[in-house]
């Protein structure tokens, strides 16, 4: 096929050899299968933000760091530098991502490089050199799904163990391989310790694979994997080889309103005092200038 105006400094520096055919195309990004040497492989090309419809919600990007304080700011304030530099940043939480949970060896696409918004990673197949489908497109035995079921809630767990959760895990974005799920779609992945909104997305999460999977065995509706989970890692007492029961015992005690009013009340307090020495170091800076 005609190679992509994107794909063409790639070829040009040989980190691909041919195009062989577009995978997908969806909100975010282009999917090609390419060949690299030997090899086939995908590259995803991220689509320009005013291309794209998936929004940049605060909510995924609470927590994460960025160490240049000056980027920092701007990205706060959403200048014309801020917003590129944020474009930027939410394009490398994929890759980040998937070398960080590739490690930690959670099932992923492994990535192979991340050059001007095109990122490299393997091709999934379904063990006959065909792209594996998504697990939307496939019908399951009850054996099969308690069996994927497992290895999806273990890839949970050790992502969690990684410091993270994908934030917007369904069946859209797990493929089917011949040796199992792989999960896929990680530019929302938020970090865990920093974000206040983890907890939920890890619930989430799980509960959107516990309803999938127990369309063919309705007893995995039964399980709360979430809720145990995040309990244990709460506790510091998470790890990537946990056993889990699958139950958990809710809390039905009355909450404290007054210590609860108490907590925000503090909270506010100190993003009023973070926000004031933001300023304070910004008019600094404005003058020294």
């Amino acid at each position: 096929m005609k190679i992509p105006k994107r794909l063409q400094p790639l070829v040009d520096d040989g980190l691909i050899d041919a195009v062989e055919s577009q995978l997908m195309s969806g909100k975010e990004a282009q999917v090609y299968v390419v060949r690299c040497g030997d090899e086939r492989r995908c590259a995803k090309v991220f689509k320009e933000a005013k291309q794209r419809s998936f929004k940049q919600a605060v909510q995924y990007q609470e927590g994460r760091r960025e160490r240049n304080s000056r980027r920092s700011r701007a990205m706060a304030k959403k200048t014309r530098y801020g917003q590129k530099e944020q474009e930027q940043a939410w394009l490398n939480a994929e890759v980040d991502a998937l070398y960080r949970l590739a490690a930690a060896d959670v099932r992923v696409p492994k990535p192979y490089g991340f050059v001007d918004g095109v990122l490299l990673m393997e091709m999934i197949d379904d063990g006959e050199g065909f792209a594996a489908p998504r697990l939307d497109d496939v019908t399951l035995t009850a054996e099969q799904a308690r069996e994927y079921y497992a290895k999806v809630i273990a890839d949970v767990v050790r992502m969690l163990c990684a410091g993270l959760v994908h934030g917007d895990l369904s069946e859209f974005n797990v493929l089917l391989a011949s040796e199992g799920p792989v999960i896929i779609d990680l530019p929302q992945a938020v970090d865990a310790a920093g974000n206040n909104s983890a907890e939920m997305m890890l619930e989430r999460d799980v509960n959107n694979m516990r309803a999938w999977f127990g369309r063919f065995a309705p007893e995995l509706l039964e399980t709360d994997y979430a809720k145990e989970i995040w309990a244990l890692y709460e506790a510091g007492e998470l790890y990537p080889e946990s056993r889990l029961t699958g139950c958990f015992a809710h809390d039905t005690s009355a909450v404290d309103m007054d210590d609860l009013m108490s907590v925000i009340d503090d909270i506010r307090e100190e993003e009023a005092e973070r926000q004031a020495l933001l300023e304070l170091d910004d008019d600094r800076n404005s003058s020294e200038r």
